[in-house]
């Protein structure tokens, strides 16, 4: 075991996916820095002692406490709320996280979802089910009008992948003066949001979950939807009130809606959703990629090479917590 190594890995994989391949990657990457996978939590509580830098789901106080020398913690994940913030800024820990990396994945997964109620492609996969060779009516996705909550790395990758699809673009971002690549832009308001959901065919929605966003589809927003509408969310669960959205579901108020997240998540056995023809549901795989390492080694090797140059955390890509200046 490395006594002093650069990069340390901690041992707790995400997605199925195994840490020694993303060691692997970085030592691809790195390969004048000396990159250590801790098996163990005691590997974990040596490793860290004299390491700058540390890379993993999290990390707690405790492991924190034991990294002296830490400088920049790299989540392996989007979202970092379940990182101990306030402490790692406070000991001068930048901590950055692997947002963009799920991006192709999950802009594809909306637009194939979209594409499968277009075309009605679950109800053909049904007939096939039941042996049946029976002709039904499809739709056709050309001409229809897409909301995007969100326009970060998921949405502006998602309107990257309808361009030539021939349909209206309708973006919602916190800072709608800004522009983005949609045919419209407009804010998080709530007479912008229902003036858009108004004219929409598809909402697809790829927002972080936040004070703002969360609870922010409820019956009132899908009451707006036109009932040929289609609610596709690939971001988090909370966004949606489920409850409304069975009840939008099963009362046809909606045509359909297909869910990557869910809350609660995962999706009990017995929850009303699984048994909805119009919900098509998968268990949160929609960011999962066998280039999921190569991108978040990218990240992490890129802001190595800046901490070893001594650059600015400015330079740094993905920085969610800035060390405290005082």
């Amino acid at each position: 075991m490395d006594s002093d190594p650069d990069v340390v890995v901690l041992r707790e994989g995400t997605e199925g996916l195994s840490m020694d391949a993303y060691a692997e990657r970085l030592r691809e990457r790195l390969p004048g820095s000396d990159v250590a996978l801790a098996r163990t939590p005691r590997e974990e509580r040596e490793l860290v002692a004299e390491a700058p830098v540390v890379t993993g789901i999290g990390i707690d106080e405790d492991l924190l406490e034991a990294a002296g020398e830490l400088e920049l913690f790299a989540a392996t994940s989007a979202g970092t709320e379940h990182l101990p913030k306030d402490a790692l800024a406070a000991r001068g820990v930048t901590v950055t996280n692997a947002g963009g990396i799920h991006a192709p994945g999950l802009a594809e997964q909306a637009l194939g979802n979209m594409l499968v109620f277009a075309r009605r492609l679950h109800e053909g996969w049904r007939r096939k089910r039941n042996g049946e060779w029976r002709h039904f009516q499809s739709g056709e996705f050309t001409g229809s009008t897409v909301t995007i909550l969100g326009l970060g790395s998921i949405g502006q990758a998602l309107v990257q992948r309808l361009e030539g699809f021939e349909v209206e673009t309708i973006g919602v971002r916190y800072t709608p003066e800004k522009g983005g690549p949609t045919d419209e832009v407009v804010g998080f308001d709530e007479d912008a949001i229902h003036d858009a959901f108004a004219r929409s065919e598809y909402v697809v929605v790829a927002c972080p979950l936040t004070d703002t966003t969360r609870g922010l589809i409820g019956e009132a927003e899908l009451a707006t939807l036109p009932p040929e509408a289609v609610l596709v969310n690939v971001a988090r669960g909370g966004i949606v009130d489920t409850d409304a959205l069975v009840a939008a579901l099963q009362k046809n108020k909606i045509r359909g809606a297909a869910l990557d997240v869910t809350d609660p998540e995962p999706l009990p056995n017995d929850h009303p959703l699984w048994d909805l023809e119009n919900c098509l549901i998968t268990p949160h795989t929609g960011g999962h990629t066998p280039k999921h390492w190569d991108r978040m080694a990218d990240i992490v090797a890129y802001n190595v090479d800046a901490l070893e140059a001594g650059d600015g955390i400015e330079e740094f890509r993905n920085v969610v917590v800035a060390p405290d200046s005082g």
